[in-house]
């Protein structure tokens, strides 16, 4: 699709942007925000079997299918029979095109057919544009290729030059949106030198070989009033045609989620806050070889089933039978959530592709089954292919993929052994949003498992070590258990367990007969205070009787004193 001219009022300047069409491909439209310029030449510069003349052709026919722009196609390679064989393998039919007026294909083997006769001109090629373009009311054109036009001829470079330049400015007078393809020289983009200078877009594919390993890479040169992405970014030939990688957004906008997700372990879900990992996160589980990495993605992959969720499986050491038969050993039945649609697995080996093909074959899968979780195992493999730097660059496209998509990724990474257990040969653990680290215990004479929480943003965690156990009835994280010497695990800590237990019970016994011995004291202390309280209330029945009798006395001593007292009294004399 053409874009307009748009204003854009920045302080005291008013931007005007540059019109841009479209050019259907994957990913190249992103970087260069919108298309090749409208109304001006793009150079496309490149070595044989680069994808130049596939270039041109994506972008006439995505102005002839999706933006009402019919095209016009010159080709100077091959005949159009060659040419509709060879777009026929990616699904493009131009018979359909040409009959339905969006299309015009106007090709032919200049080496066998042209002649020179006088000095050397573009005359005859810009009267074939014009009558293509009146025909069918072009608005794109694509010449392909240059390089093959002038081989056919035999002027001097000053005359070649010239006349490259009558043609650019006429495209240009034409209001034409052209893509002209070129053969990249010794020393310049082209060989001619001249058409990169007169093009306001120059776009540089290559084609390498790196370590056996094939791969495609493509550059913005240079792009006359727009920016645009100027790194090398890789690209493909695809069953869709010729996609750009990256293809997630330029800019850090994805949207975040704030709910979350089990990971399948209880134990683990607990070390992560007591819920699990974000929704949408990156999740790296990364160790040493036979520390868990696959069973614990499994879990996530079992635990988002289990939700409801479709699960993507991407394997590259083991094979789908393979993954099964282990998980089934710890009692994770994945072929369940196969038979039911929501797991789905592809297996395959690193070195069977390069790292373009293997990101555009997922993202392809992806696109096509729109997973919830994707799960890739291991992400290390991939550098068996190609080198750190080019897998970890192919890692965080990936990861900036899922989550622009609102997918949760749990990645796996092989660690090489020795002390530096947080080391990541992918480099990718500044990305991830958790990552755990799988490790191994060794002592008295065998290794356990052991998990760590590195890091999770924006969620507390544990910042202990779990001890970590895969047996046949799952999977599962203990509390962390700390002896005399520090932290145990497996025999060692069955061993001190047992004896804690030993001291327990004999303490447990010692307090027994201790509370037994007081509870007899206890009885013996009661029945000598009912002895004593018996003793008691008899001496206190005596005395009461005692200080009864001694009051009685005492009364009657006192009677007795009054009545002797009155008979002793002196009675006066009375009269004769």
């Amino acid at each position: 699709m053409t874009s307009n001219n748009k204003l854009h009022d920045s302080g005291d300047r008013t931007r005007v942007e540059l019109p841009k069409s479209a050019t259907g491909i994957t990913g190249f439209d992103e970087i260069t925000l919108g298309g090749v310029p409208t109304g001006r030449p793009t150079l496309v510069s490149g070595p044989p079997g680069a994808g130049k003349s596939l270039f041109g052709l994506q972008f006439l026919i995505h102005g002839a299918t999706r933006c009402d722009e019919p095209g016009l196609y010159l080709g100077f390679e091959g005949s159009r029979a060659d040419l509709a064989a060879d777009v026929g393998a990616l699904g493009i039919d131009l018979d359909a095109l040409e009959q339905g007026g969006g299309l015009l294909i106007d090709a032919q083997t200049m080496e066998r057919e042209a002649v020179q006769t006088g000095e050397f001109d573009l005359e005859a090629l810009m009267v074939r544009a014009a009558y293509g373009v009146k025909k069918i009311g072009a608005k794109r054109v694509v010449l392909d290729s240059l390089e093959s036009l002038f081989a056919a001829f035999s002027s001097t470079p000053e005359v070649v030059r010239s006349e490259v330049l009558r043609l650019f400015r006429w495209l240009k007078d034409q209001g034409l949106t052209a893509v002209i393809t070129g053969e990249r020289g010794e020393d310049a983009l082209i060989r001619h030198g001249m058409e990169e200078f007169l093009s306001d877009c120059v776009v540089l594919l290559d084609h390498r070989v790196v370590d056996e390993v094939a791969t495609r890479r493509l550059r913005i040169v240079k792009y006359r009033g727009s920016t645009h992405g100027r790194n090398e970014y890789p690209f493909l030939i695809g069953p869709d045609g010729l996609e750009v990688l990256p293809i997630t957004s330029l800019g850090l906008n994805q949207q975040v989620r704030n709910d979350r997700i089990s990971t399948g372990v209880d134990g683990l879900d607990e070390m992560l806050g007591g819920e699990g990992v974000f929704r949408a996160s990156s999740i790296l589980i990364s160790g040493t070889s036979g520390t868990g990495k696959t069973t614990i993605a499994s879990s996530f992959a079992d635990a988002a089933c289990r939700r409801g969720e479709t699960v993507l499986f991407f394997g590259f050491e083991e094979s789908q039978p393979e993954i099964l038969r282990n998980m089934a050993s710890v009692s994770l039945d994945l072929n369940h959530w196969i038979e039911q649609g929501l797991l789905h697995f592809h297996c395959e080996r690193p070195t069977t592709l390069g790292l373009e093909d293997h990101l555009a074959t997922m993202q392809r899968l992806i696109r096509k089954f729109t997973p919830t979780m994707v799960v890739i195992d291991p992400v290390s493999s991939l550098s068996r292919s190609s080198g750190a730097p080019d897998v970890s660059s192919m890692l965080m496209r990936q990861i900036y993929y899922l989550k622009s998509a609102g997918i949760t990724a749990v990645m796996t990474a092989l660690n090489q052994g020795g002390t530096e257990l947080e080391h990541t040969e992918m480099s990718i653990s500044s990305l991830v949003d958790t990552w755990l680290l799988a490790i191994t215990l060794g002592g008295n004479g065998e290794r356990n498992r052991g998990m760590y929480v590195l890091k999770s943003r924006g969620m507390a965690h544990s910042n202990q070590i779990r001890e970590f156990l895969i047996d046949d009835n799952g999977v599962s994280l203990i509390p962390v258990y700390i002896g005399p010497n520090g932290v145990l695990t497996g025999s060692a800590r069955a061993a001190q367990e047992a004896a804690e237990r030993a001291v327990e019970l004999g303490l447990a016994q010692e307090s027994g007969e201790l509370a037994a011995a007081l509870e007899l004291r206890r009885e013996a202390v009661e029945q000598h205070v009912i002895a004593l309280r018996a003793d008691f209330d008899a001496e206190e029945n005596l005395t009461g009787r005692l200080i009864e009798t001694s009051k009685a006395r005492e009364d009657a001593l006192m009677l007795g004193r009054q009545q002797q007292g009155r008979q002793r009294t002196v009675k006066p004399e009375t009269g004769p």
